[in-house]
């Protein structure tokens, strides 16, 4: 079987102010040693278990996601690699991606990582503006993330991301614009530039201050696709929404992202970590308790992959393909969508593309349907117009 493999690491060191993903606090000095240590055991318990049930997994890509990986530690990155590398089989070119926050993406760690063979590093920067830093809650503040990045330089890292945060409290149009001619001066070879989500019951949600010195709906749009022609200019291309990567040389983009994007097969392990398998039986997904001590007790009693287990319906399947496909730049293939799913969007919605071509949202070119930059900062809109989201 062959399937992209995710790894969750849960440690932060502190929440940010605007974060609704799992993680576990647990204070500037990192994770203590027994709970690092219950979590590899449950992971390689977790491993094991989904390695006897699937046989022979061939990985053609490997993410470590937070959390924070950066702070499981050299030996902590070793023992789980060991781990991996026990049970499945990673392709010789296997994409090998590591997220690391500045704070902890130490020169040890950085060469510790680049030895045990990850190929690809993603830097969560978000600003390098240090007020705006402090105002979402990071750890580091710009200086740190620039000593941050040369020092993956020099461990030998050459396909190296930054992601940032746009539409701050108090950010300005050549504010952003500004971040991103900083951020090319450095030469990453990949961009992740997000907008701001609002999530209920994040700290930033309560801050009324915070809140008000949101920018509006035009000068986030503007921020998008200003950002976005910049960031051409300079020579990164727009391959999915909120992702830019270097063009003129190897083909710098997620090949992970791009195989969830493609609806492939992924195996995730550790808290949270979603799984979904295509075949053989029943198409399935499930997803991992977002709790450390549950997702523990579930994998060391060798029940991993037991718990928010799905049956994709065959009309999920035909909603996701279409909702991940029209994220990217190369979009959607209309006849292999209406072979795999029965479904042709050309006949089916023929007035709605027109609609969206003179629009200049969306494009039908070389049998494939794909968004317009402009079309990209409301894809939840057109795809709701598709009539393939609830």
């Amino acid at each position: 079987m062959r399937a992209s493999l995710y790894v969750h690491a849960p440690f932060c060191r502190a929440k940010c102010r605007y974060c609704a993903f799992f993680s576990a606090p647990c204070g500037p000095s990192g994770p203590e040693a027994q709970a690092l240590s219950r979590y590899c055991a449950a992971l390689e318990a977790e491993i094991g278990t989904q390695a006897k049930r699937f046989g022979s997994v061939t990985a053609p890509t490997l993410f470590f996601g937070g959390g924070t990986p950066s702070l499981l530690g050299p030996d902590g990155l070793a023992r789980v690699f060991a781990i991996l590398r026990a049970q499945f089989q990673l392709l010789p070119d296997a994409e090998i991606s590591l997220e690391a926050n500045p704070d902890s993406a130490t020169p040890e760690f950085l060469a510790a990582a680049r030895a045990l063979g990850v190929t690809r590093l993603s830097l969560g920067v978000q600003s390098l503006d240090d007020a705006m830093l402090a105002a979402l809650g990071r750890a580091h503040d710009a200086g740190q993330a620039r000593v941050a990045f040369a020092a993956a330089r020099d461990a030998g890292f050459h396909n190296i991301g930054m992601d940032f945060i746009f539409g701050l409290p108090g950010q300005g149009v050549e504010h952003w614009l500004d971040t991103l001619r900083q951020a090319v001066a450095l030469g990453p070879e990949h961009l992740s530039c997000y907008g701001l989500t609002i999530e209920p019951g994040t700290p930033l949600a309560a801050d009324a201050a915070a809140l008000a010195g949101l920018p509006d709906e035009d000068a986030q749009a503007e921020m998008f696709l200003r950002g976005a022609d910049l960031l051409a200019a300079q020579g990164y291309a727009h391959y999915e929404v909120s992702n830019f990567a270097r063009v003129g040389g190897p083909d710098l983009r997620c090949r992970h992202n791009l195989s969830c994007w493609r609806g492939e097969d992924a195996l995730g392990f550790g808290p949270a970590a979603v799984s979904t398998l295509s075949g053989p039986g029943a198409p399935l997904r499930w997803a991992n308790p977002a709790d450390v001590p549950q997702w523990a007790d579930l994998a060391l009693s060798g029940r991993a992959g037991q718990a928010n287990r799905e049956v994709l319906s065959p009309q999920i399947r035909a909603r996701e393909a279409l909702m991940l496909a029209l994220r990217t730049a190369e979009g959607l293939d209309l006849d292999a969508y209406a072979l795999a799913h029965g479904i042709d969007v050309r006949r089916g919605q023929a007035e709605l593309l027109e609609q969206l071509d003179r629009a200049g949202l969306a494009r039908v070119s070389a049998g494939r349907l794909a968004l317009t930059t402009a079309g990209m900062l409301v894809s939840n809109s057109v795809i709701r117009a598709l009539g393939f989201e609830d």
